[in-house]
């Protein structure tokens, strides 16, 4: 933050309150360099982080979604939800680090296979078997063949 009429880049906040409509935060600043003050809103940022879908549609990254996927391709596997969480935050991590606050399921789709063929291989299988989306039983086995 500049001072707007110095362009001295250290202020210090003197009062910090919630603005009326509660949508922002105001905060007085008085510049450290001239003594005068001013005025500052920060606001969220809501502009959501996409993923491309296959066909090329975009919608919202859903953590849940990431999170139910490895859930079910992981039922009855002796893998924990630390672990699950793990992939998880790597996977968002990948769509918040791009610079177009967007990624391709594909790339999501793989670092999340990646990570679980290293954690348990019949979940990565089932996980596979989904995302990939077999067409027959010889792509299956081709898979299968490649884990080995």
């Amino acid at each position: 933050m500049r001072c707007p009429f110095c362009g001295h880049p250290e202020d210090k906040v003197v009062d910090s309150r919630e603005s009326k409509e509660g949508e922002a935060i105001r905060r007085r600043r008085e510049c450290l360099a001239c003594d005068k003050r001013f005025t500052t809103y920060e606001r969220i940022d809501e502009i959501p982080y996409m993923v491309i879908k296959k066909d090329g549609r975009r919608e919202k990254f859903d953590r849940q979604k990431v999170l139910n996927g490895l859930l079910h391709a992981c039922e009855k596997r002796p893998v924990a939800m630390a672990q699950l969480e793990a992939i998880v935050n790597d996977a968002e991590a990948l769509v918040v680090e791009s610079s177009e606050r967007e990624a391709k399921t594909r790339a999501i789709g793989e670092l999340i296979m990646r990570r679980l063929g290293q954690l348990d291989k019949v979940a990565y299988v089932r996980f596979a078997s989904v995302y990939r989306d077999f067409k027959d039983v010889d792509e299956f086995l081709a898979e299968l063949k490649e884990l080995r």
